[in-house]
């Protein structure tokens, strides 16, 4: 078998969001592949659809009905279990890929010996395979037989882990999988996986359509979902450490695990969370300067932060009750400001 697809699937029926990615996958154009999609205890009618896809493309269409739901990671996990694929790629059931996605990716894979292929997504918000907005997902740099600065550099910008495909020996084999019950599971693992490749490829083309809509992963912000941001952060430094890359790319992890655990939860939880609790906050500051004291001293947070949330986290590290205090009001006169020139 030359490629497992592996899709994760929670209520994914309506709009035919789930039909646009079963179909965009049981037409490709390459001959020796298998979908293996993964129900995790839908509540509505995903699983029927899958059950027909699975009839109808009987040996290349497997459905796995988990028992419980247990998010993406997990559902991801069950998917790796039953992969036979040389090579394994996933996809979000909400996503769709032109018909020649695999192909491309395959080819160059085989062409230049790498053992991850990756390439740019379009972002779009209708079903259509019109050109949305090309995001450009790594870069040329990045690519050819892995050196140390290529590592730091895929560590710092991996890029979408679903607009790639990987040789199983990078995933399987390892006692760490997806971790599970949470979201952002693709960020916890990133490091590892960018670590074990020895040569990536990029193709500078758009093949993959990544739907924004409102129950987006992304676009859902809750105290539950910054949780969730903070433990797969956790995860990442956890797995640094057991396999021992921690040391070696200090500078690039540190930076990482600030941006994800720190900066996005701080500033998405402040404009997005209805409720702001003190305890949260404070206890988010407090983790973070014990897990890496002299976050603000790394050169990648000075280059990648923008000046005033460098200064708002200065003031939450000092205090968590006056930086509340000052961003209610900030954002609030802003807010009155934008208001006003309408």
């Amino acid at each position: 078998m030359k490629l497992s697809i592996i899709v994760p699937v929670y209520n994914m029926a309506a709009q035919d969001k789930l039909v646009w990615c079963l179909d965009s996958l049981v037409n490709q154009t390459i001959p020796d592949y298998e979908i293996i999609a993964v129900d995790d205890c839908s509540t509505d009618n995903s699983l029927e659809i899958l059950r027909a896809y699975e009839e109808k493309y009987q040996g290349k269409f497997k459905v796995i009905a988990s028992p419980v739901n247990k998010k993406q990671g997990g559902a991801k996990n069950l998917g790796l279990e039953a992969a036979a694929g040389e090579w394994i790629g996933f996809i979000d059931s909400d996503d769709w890929v032109v018909p020649d996605f695999y192909e491309k990716l395959l080819r160059r894979g085989e062409e230049t010996g790498a053992d991850m292929v990756g390439c740019d997504y379009h972002l779009t918000h209708e079903h259509s395979m019109k050109i949305g907005q090309v995001v450009h997902n790594n870069r040329q740099s990045q690519t050819g037989i892995l050196t140390k600065e290529k590592y730091r550099s895929l560590i710092l910008d991996s890029g979408s882990l679903v607009v790639k495909i990987y040789k199983r020996h990078i995933i399987l084999g390892y006692p760490n999988l997806f971790p599970e019950n949470i979201f952002y599971e693709d960020n916890a693992i990133s490091n590892s996986w960018m670590l074990r490749a020895r040569h990536f490829e990029y193709l500078e083309e758009p093949l993959y359509y990544y739907y924004q809509h409102n129950t987006s992963t992304v676009h859902t912000i809750t105290k539950k979902r910054c949780e969730d941001r903070m433990e797969a952060a956790r995860v990442m430094v956890r797995e640094a450490k057991q396999f021992g890359y921690l040391e070696e790319y200090y500078p690039e992890i540190e930076s990482s695990f600030t941006t994800l655990f720190y900066v996005n939860t701080l500033f998405s939880y402040m404009a997005g969370v209805g409720k702001t609790e003190y305890g949260f906050v404070k206890a988010l500051g407090r983790e973070m300067k014990e897990m890496f004291p002299g976050f603000m001293e790394n050169p990648y947070y000075q280059q990648r932060v923008h000046e005033e949330e460098r200064r708002l986290i200065r003031m939450h590290m000092k205090s968590s009750l006056y930086f509340i205090l000052y961003y209610k009001l900030l954002w609030g006169y802003r807010n009155f400001r934008k208001r006003i020139k309408r």
